[in-house]
């Protein structure tokens, strides 16, 4: 079979100018059992040098949304009133644990794309009512 691990970049390239070649050989054949292998080590060598994130929570929410073609109104039961469902859409109110596990188990989105920081939410929390910042002087 002549495989070797792939270290580098120009293994890798080999490595999927290969899996080209071979792409659609019959399953229990040499062809499609060098096809499987070299496919395990273009995935393992990709999970350690070509890592991807889980999308932004909000991302996901709307990539689930188009996919099963909701409306915001349609997320009102997992997230709560059109406003509350408005903020996390807009990014100005992050997921609570309550909307992840909803979200989860009704929309099936992954649980790592739900609870990582959403990329705006964290910054723009809404203010707490009766909190004050301290003066600059500290009096």
């Amino acid at each position: 079979m002549n495989l070797h691990p792939i270290r580098n970049e120009a293994d890798y390239d080999a490595a999927l100018v290969k899996i080209e070649r071979l792409w659609g050989a019959k399953s229990r054949t040499p062809a499609g059992d060098r096809l499987d292998v070299l496919l395990i080590l273009v995935e393992s060598y990709e999970a350690k040098n070509h890592p991807i994130d889980p999308p932004d929570p909000i991302d996901a929410i709307k990539f689930r949304m188009d996919q099963m073609n909701l409306s915001r109104k349609d997320l009102e039961p997992l997230i709560g009133p059109r406003g509350r469902v408005a903020e996390v859409i807009n990014r100005r109110r992050p997921l609570s644990l309550a909307m992840i596990r909803s979200l989860h188990s009704k929309l099936r989105i992954p649980l790592e794309s739900l609870i990582q920081a959403s990329s705006s939410a964290a910054d723009k929390r809404l203010p707490r009512a009766g909190r004050r910042s301290a003066p600059a002087d500290g009096k």
